[in-house]
């Protein structure tokens, strides 16, 4: 692992469509973007920050999610993830997070990953 700086910033942006939406995971009728794709795109906007950092046979892991879900999201609109690091304790990253169509703010708060090696993640994951 290099050393993760202060400050590094990643985004993600995608134009959701009906398959991103909370009627198309179950719950019928509402048909804007569900909360777990909004949290899985900061997810990946803090992964991609961190990604260049990982050495050969690491991976980055979420370890936390604290975030306000404020407004509705709707599809065929470009959504944008941004994640900026705050904090650094060894593996350990945390994340500033917001996410946004246009002006409007759908969620802000703060996300935690890891950077681990991924042979014992997996061996972990398997012993159950």
């Amino acid at each position: 692992m290099k050393p993760v700086t202060l400050g590094l910033a990643g985004r993600y942006e995608i134009v959701p469509d009906l398959s991103h939406t909370a009627a198309a995971v179950g719950n019928v009728g509402v048909e804007v973007v569900g909360t777990p794709f909004l949290v899985g795109y900061l997810e990946i906007a803090a992964h991609r920050a961190i990604l260049p950092f990982c050495d050969e046979g690491e991976a980055t892991v979420g370890t936390r999610i604290e975030v306000d879900h404020l407004a509705p999201g709707l599809p065929g609109r470009k959504t944008v993830a941004e994640a900026k690091v705050v904090e650094v304790d060894g593996r350990r990253v945390l994340f500033e997070v917001e996410l946004r169509q246009g002006e409007r703010l759908l969620m802000k708060g703060r996300h935690g990953r890891a950077i681990v090696q991924l042979h014992k993640l997996l061996a972990r994951a398997a012993a159950g």
